[in-house]
Parts: C-alpha cells; structure tokens; sequence
C-alpha cells in the first residue's frame, strides 16, 4: 500500500511542478515541437533533438516489459504504453500505482509479447538509444542547453520526465526477471545503475519467458449400455 501511495503522490506532484511550478512555455514551443516531429532539425541544439527522440524510445523499452507485466494485472498495460509514447511518465506512473506484484507468467505468448520478447527488439533499442546518446553529447551545446532547461517549460520539463523514466524502470525490473528465472540481485543492480543503456541491454541479453501450455486431457471412450 506504501508503495502504491509513493508513487501516486510522486505522480501528483511532477503534475502540480510541470503544469505550476516549472518555467513558462516559449512563443516557439509549437514551432520547435512540429519540427522535431516531422525531423526537420536544421538550427536546433543535438542535445534536443536527441533527448526528444530519446523520449520515443523509452516507452518502446517500458513495452518491453508493460505487456508481459500487464498479463493478470486487472488494469489495462497497453492503455499506458500508448499513453507513454505521448505524455512519458505521466502515464507511467498511474500504472505503477495501480499495478500488482506480478513476478510469474502464465500462458502462451501473442505475436506482439513474442515481438516484446526477442532479443532482436532490445539490440534495436540499444543500437538506437547508444547512438542517440553518442549524437547529442558529442554534438550537443551544453551552455545552450542549460539556458533553455531554465526559460523553457517544453524543454524543462521533457527533461524531467527523461530522468523519472530512467529511475522508474527498476521498478518493474524485478518482476521480469522473477518470471524469466533471473535471481542474481548484481544484475538488478548493474540495470539499475546503469540510466537507459542498461534497460536497453537487459532486454537484449535476457532469456525468453517460458510459455506455459495447458495439456488436453484424454478422451474416455463412452461406454455403451
């Protein structure tokens, strides 16, 4: 119960902060938003352009775990996934506050968790996530940055919501590796301590979910009378 309160009020106060508390919008959010959306990135700090795109690959490895999480779990996961892609933590956090402790699996896999599941789906999000990170702190205009962390909420907040997803994963990190066997707490902790890139890796390096499947039982021939 403690947990689920934590993470509400954790929930409740990144919401007062960004909607009150945080720097006011700039007069080209919008501008700047649609341009990073359609890549049209010419004149815009790398550091921007990568943690933006960077903010579409973490719902992709919240995913990674979500739909298998959410098998038994009597909210809908899919509902946050979606949701992450546009708000991030916003709609990571009431999933975590309504969730159950879920550390088995049971079943057999659909084509989207066996998607989820291949190793094949987190060498993709290493291999992009590894090169968004190289771009924009080799690239980046960190003095610019920092300016813009201050004046702009778009850039603000996108910030903040990037850091409370890489501290929000070891949350549900647990449960995976309970259903996939993994019990050695230094490989919790290696993800943990590791923003991002070890998510990434643990998902491409972790075993498959077993799938479980229901044995038909003999027919007894009829007897006749």
């Amino acid at each position: 119960m403690a947990r689920k309160l934590g993470f509400g009020l954790l929930w409740l106060g990144f919401v007062t902060y960004a909607f009150l508390l945080a720097p006011p919008n700039q007069p080209d959010t919008l501008d700047l938003i649609q341009r990073l959306s359609t890549g049209q990135i010419e004149g815009i700090n790398p550091l921007i352009v990568a943690l933006f795109n960077l903010m579409g690959v973490f719902p992709l490895i919240y995913s990674g775990v979500l739909f298998a999480d959410g098998r038994g779990q009597k909210v809908p996961a899919w509902v946050f996934a979606l949701l992450s892609f546009g708000v991030g933590a916003f709609a990571i956090l009431p999933y975590l506050a309504l969730r159950q402790p879920n550390p088995s699996f049971s079943g057999q896999k659909t084509w989207l968790l066996k998607l989820l599941d291949s190793r094949w789906y987190g060498i993709a999000l290493t291999i992009g996530a590894a090169g968004l990170l190289g771009y924009g702190i080799s690239q980046g205009n960190w003095s610019d940055f920092g300016q813009q962390w201050q004046t702009s909420r778009f850039i603000h907040v996108m910030s903040l919501d990037f850091c409370l997803l890489c501290g929000l994963f070891p949350s549900l990190l647990g449960d995976d590796m309970a259903r996939r066997g993994l019990k050695d707490d230094r490989l919790f902790w290696a993800v943990t301590l590791v923003p991002l890139l070890g998510a990434a890796v643990y998902l491409a390096l972790r075993p498959a979910l077993p799938e479980h499947f229901e044995a038909s039982l003999p027919q007894q021939p009829v007897s006749s009378s």
